[in-house]
């Protein structure tokens, strides 16, 4: 098995639209191509911020990349994320004052 952790730092104020971003469009499609979910928290900081986090699990490493890979080249869901990140001014907009951190993470067991 394959385990990832997708993690945000976002402004606290962004947290429900990025929140409703990932029910509406990109769990549905991770779900499309095979990606298994195995939960989804998020934290406060004291700051305004919060950090969101995603466990993700896979049957190998290589059907992660065979799944990224589908998700990226899905003509539809590229153009719902395109048009999310532009209706909240474009994606460097986004990244710049609302999604402070973005971390992929590959996880290690520490019980093998």
């Amino acid at each position: 098995m394959f385990y990832r952790r997708k993690y945000y730092l976002v402004k606290s104020e962004f947290t429900e639209i990025l929140n409703a971003h990932f029910k509406e469009t990109n769990l549905p499609n991770q779900l499309k191509y095979g990606s298994r979910l195995i939960g989804r928290w998020m934290i406060e900081n004291e700051d305004n911020t919060s950090e969101i986090f995603a466990i993700w699990e896979y049957d190998s490493y290589e059907d992660y990349l065979r799944i990224e890979t589908a998700i990226r080249a899905d003509k539809e869901h590229v153009k719902q994320v395109q048009a999310w990140y532009d209706k909240y001014g474009g994606k460097e907009y986004v990244l710049r004052n609302y999604i402070l951190d973005v971390k992929n993470e590959k996880l290690q067991s520490t019980l093998d």
